[in-house]
């Protein structure tokens, strides 16, 4: 007697890769306000008195609550408790609340009103701004713990490293389009600083953000169609022994974890508080003008969009996780050192695209094989936690690395930072040109942490031959 096997909704390969769709398009649109501000910076400075550190300030207070109030190891205990549906829906709210109000900073606050916090003056625009930031912060990386995990749900057993190789190209598709779009909403088409409408990029992203949240929701349809034909009552619920709080205890003592762990935070330190400060270093580095520098910016993304889809088909049926970590490390480490290393007669443009190709190869390698890996190391049952660990620990990084790199950059170039502050009205009105900054310390500062991470990757491979966790092996089960 032939024994007839249940179809889920998550078998459907159409299905599967629509809820994919769905999910990556609100993460397309997030990527693409997280860097709204960075091909713009120079407009900050004139228009807004932003100095570097300020800028840099900025930056890294996206992760500020995340980091001090650990909002995200709630929203993974969340997560794990409540469940996929309410945690996505939360996520898209916060970061739309958050997007308004970064827009009302830069539009109806006086550029001239300075505010003081903790003896620290920055303009009162900076300030709201970064409040703004903050409480979007919690919003995406919520949504980017909730993404992981419902990927996890839908193709586990299945296309898991492809599927995720997907979304993180769809996001990263964003990135690439902000590099263009931003100077274009910006600029209001004129070179001249008097006419820019800075505020006009946060509105199209809180707007995009918006038609994000509404994705998520429709999502929530079919998430709640496969938990009924999995006979999952409860949301946070997985079939499975309940999540504890207590357990997360196991995650900080699991050490194939926290080499992950560690090798995610070195990787993206030197990554994404990159791409904010990318655009203004090509620039001086190559004398050209800021829109041109952000087109070159933006094949890092398109490029790393590109390679990780066949990154994640090659995981799902070679493996050789592991070893993909380390040979990224390898390649941020090369070419951070390139843009720090490399005289400014020397870097012509083609050297500088052929360095961005190299960095989004890295950055195709570590994440399409690091992201998969996790599932193969922690219990599905604190899933969610763990991401929310890990993302955790990634945004200690991810909130002191631009402050650290705009503070270096002030500090390396104390006569261009004099000559902005003596001139900024000329230079806003446009009788004299603002001078250049030297990356040359930034970039080696970020070359640091390709070195350690290329040391942390090693070790990752060291435990998981020791444990057996099967990183180096396919996700595909046959």
């Amino acid at each position: 007697m032939t024994e007839k096997v249940q179809r889920l909704l998550r078998d459907s390969k159409t299905a599967r890769w629509f809820a994919l769709g769905l999910i990556s398009l609100t993460m397309f649109f997030a990527y693409f306000f997280v860097d709204v501000a960075s091909p713009i910076k120079n407009q900050f400075e004139i228009n807004y008195h932003w100095s570097s550190e300020v800028f840099g300030l900025y930056g890294g207070m996206e992760f500020f609550f995340n980091v001090f109030f650990a909002f995200l190891i709630l929203s993974g205990i969340i997560l794990d408790k409540m469940g996929i549906r309410f945690t996505l829906l939360t996520a898209g709210l916060t970061m739309v609340g958050g997007a308004f109000l970064k827009f009302y900073a830069l539009k109806f606050i006086d550029t001239a009103t300075m505010t003081s916090v903790f003896g620290y003056t920055l303009p009162m625009t900076a300030l709201i701004a970064s409040v703004g930031f903050a409480v979007f912060g919690i919003g995406v990386e919520m949504a980017g713990i909730t993404v992981s995990k419902t990927i996890v749900k839908w193709f586990r057993g299945k296309e898991l490293a492809l599927a995720m190789g997907l979304e993180m190209a769809i996001a990263r598709l964003g990135v690439f389009a902000v590099m263009w779009l931003s100077p274009f909403f910006a600029n209001n088409g004129s070179s001249n600083p008097a006419e820019w409408t800075t505020a006009n990029a946060f509105l199209w992203g809180a707007i995009f953000l918006t038609i994000g949240f509404l994705t998520f929701f429709i999502y929530t349809f079919m998430d709640r169609k496969l938990d009924k034909e999995m006979g999952i009552t409860k949301q946070g619920g997985s079939g499975e022994e309940e999540f504890k709080i207590k357990d997360i205890g196991k995650i900080f003592a699991n050490p194939g974890f926290l080499a992950i762990a560690g090798l995610c935070v070195l990787f993206y330190s030197a990554i994404f508080p990159f791409q904010r400060f990318a655009t203004e270093m090509l620039s001086s580095k190559l004398a050209i003008d800021p829109k041109e520098a952000a087109r070159y910016v933006s094949m890092f993304p398109i490029g790393a969009m590109i390679l990780t889809p066949f990154i994640g088909f090659f995981l799902d049926r070679k493996g050789l996780g592991a070893t993909l970590m380390l040979y990224g490390a390898i390649l941020l480490t090369i070419s951070h050192l390139i843009f720090a290393l490399v005289p400014a007669e020397s870097f012509s443009q083609p050297v500088a695209i052929g360095t961005i190709v190299i960095l989004g190869i890295a950055f195709s390698l570590v994440p399409a094989s690091m992201w998969p890996s996790l599932p193969k190391i922690v219990e599905d049952r604190y899933l969610g936690s763990a991401y929310g660990a890990i993302f955790w620990i990634q945004n200690m990084g991810l909130l002191g690395v631009p402050i650290l790199i705009g503070y270096a950059l002030s500090a390396s170039n104390p006569e261009v930072v004099q000559f902005l502050q003596e001139n900024a009205e000329a230079i806003k009105a446009g009788t004299i040109q603002a001078p250049v900054y030297n990356y040359t310390v930034p970039e080696l500062i970020f070359a640091g942490f390709g070195v350690l991470a290329v040391v942390l990757s090693l070790i990752l491979k060291y435990v998981d031959k020791k444990h057996g966790y099967g990183l180096d092996i396919p996700n595909i089960k046959k």
